[in-house]
């Protein structure tokens, strides 16, 4: 009796961890987390390019609706799946790319207002109809990746992440990401009109100095800076002392543990909240049927290209975590998801969308690598685009308090890197360490030089802005030379994936 009661258990197959579904409560807690991780990006895009449209107060509210809608909906496609052709299956969150930022501002600056917007938004539907199409060409150069290039290009994400979150500590942009000093950029052009018309002389091309800008007076604060230090510490105690659901949510327990000294200290308000609506329907073509310009849909393609060169390393960086093998198939699944979340961006009036990678450092702090908790970030997302009361409430979170987590999180991406590469031969190739110098130097580059770009091309700063992709380019290119591609490195691959496993 006993033997054929063990049977069943020993010939049931365990359940892979990506797809353990945990208990409900947990599952909200572990996806609220999430969001509140990404929250701050996903809404400064829609802010950014909001006002770059001159658009108004309400139109501002409803492109963040409608972007944490779709933040949620493609969030549920990629994590959730839907057939095989959409969907990586692993424990990913979905945003607005910053990348397209720039392309975006641009477009806005000379077609502003409703007409601005709706040309963005036809620019993302073209963008993400032929992302769809390159995914598959993009998902067939996973054999140029062996462990030498995914850690080299993991450690750099989480350098180039550890950028973002000193920017939260310290409370908003450094010198270097200052505001445009408007009056006196006005003032200045003013002044070369004036002069050229004294002269009878042209005008000329250039400001006589730089273009002025407006410190951040908050920027270093030290109370700032001690409420980021308590939530990295909280994060750090809760992980060494707390055991089980407690400790897989330590981020959760620091950044609330950090509103709650902000609170106390007057820095920290609700006033947004008390004005947010209950609720708002988001629906698609809200600003009206969109417009289609080749030169924009080309321009923001480009991007999605970059896009999803650094989405296929924020992939593999998870498939190292959770000791998922990604293959070709998934891994062009998950990239036509990224050119989707675009197509649908641009129906539901937001912007181009990607993998988040501020959450990849999540999954490596908790060691929680169900895809279902991301699930439930998404159905949270998507209700948040809906009540823009709760979505206020959760605004209401100041940067300094996300700053300590992100040390924690970002630090934890670059650590996954090293221990990859730590596996990698570098006793009888020496070649490898070559290839991992210069990847990392060339992706270093626009994180200690960042306006390195800026006499070459305007069309190139999407390419030459991104450590990630400098980084990602530079160690195929440099694997190729060395070491050749093919089977060997697709073996290595391989072993890689067994032997973390």
């Amino acid at each position: 009796m006993k033997q054929q009661e063990l049977d069943p258990a020993r010939t049931s197959a365990p359940v892979d961890p990506v797809d353990e579904r945990l208990p409900l409560g947990r599952l909200g807690a572990l996806g609220l987390q999430h969001v509140l991780v990404m929250y701050a990006g996903a809404i400064a895009v829609p802010l950014i390019v909001g006002r770059a449209l001159q658009l108004s107060p309400e139109q501002v509210t409803m492109l963040i609706s409608a972007d944490l809608f779709c933040c949620g909906l493609v969030t549920l496609i990629q994590s959730l799946g839907m057939t095989r052709y959409f969907g990586i299956r692993l424990p990913v969150m979905m945003g607005v790319t910053f990348a397209a930022v720039g392309p975006m501002v641009a477009i806005a600056n000379g077609l502003p207002g409703v007409d601005g917007a709706r040309a963005i938004f036809g620019a993302g539907i073209g963008a993400g109809v032929l992302a769809l199409l390159l995914a598959p060409a993009m998902s067939r150069m996973l054999r140029f990746f062996p462990p030498v290039v995914t850690g080299t290009i993991i450690l750099v994400i989480g350098i180039t992440l550890m950028r973002v979150g000193v920017g939260w500590a310290m409370g908003g942009p450094d010198s270097a990401a200052r505001a445009v000093d408007v009056p006196t950029l006005v003032t200045m052009v003013d002044q070369l009109k004036a002069d050229a018309a004294a002269s009878a002389a042209p005008l000329a091309a250039k400001l006589p100095g730089p273009i002025p800008t407006l410190a951040n007076p908050n920027y270093g604060a030290l109370d700032n800076l001690a409420i980021a230090t308590f939530v990295l510490l909280f994060i750090v105690f809760t992980v060494r002392y707390a055991r089980g659901f407690l400790c897989n949510i330590s981020v959760l327990l620091g950044i609330v543990a950090g509103c709650a000294v902000a609170y106390s200290m007057g820095k920290m308000n609700f006033a947004k909240v008390a004005g947010a609506k209950w609720f708002e329907l988001v629906t698609p073509f809200a600003f009206g049927t969109p417009t289609f310009d080749i030169v924009m849909i080309l321009t923001l393609t480009v991007v999605m290209i970059v896009v999803m060169i650094e989405s296929a390393g924020m992939f593999l960086a998870l498939s190292e975590m959770t000791g998922t093998k990604v293959d070709q198939q998934k891994l062009a699944a998950g990239l036509r998801t990224d050119g989707l979340g675009t197509l649908i961006g641009g129906i539901f009036n937001t912007f181009p969308h990607t993998s988040f990678s501020q959450n990849v450092g999540l999954v490596a702090v908790t060691g929680v690598k169900s895809r279902w908790v991301c699930v439930a970030g998404g159905v949270i997302m998507i209700v948040l685009g809906m009540l823009p009361k709760l979505a206020a409430l959760v605004e209401a979170i100041p940067q300094f308090v996300l700053g300590g987590a992100g040390l924690v999180m970002f630090g934890m991406v670059a650590a996954a890197g090293i221990r990859i590469l730590n596996r990698v031969d570098f006793r009888t190739n020496r070649f490898n360490l070559y290839i991992v110098a210069l990847s990392i130097g060339f992706g270093l580059i626009p994180l200690v030089a960042p306006h390195w770009a800026q006499q070459m091309a305007h069309s190139l700063h999407p390419l030459l802005e991104s450590g990630i992709l400098l980084t990602a380019v530079a160690a195929v290119v440099l694997n190729v030379f060395f070491n050749g591609s093919g089977t060997k490195e697709a073996e290595g691959q391989e072993e890689g994936h067994l032997s973390h496993a």
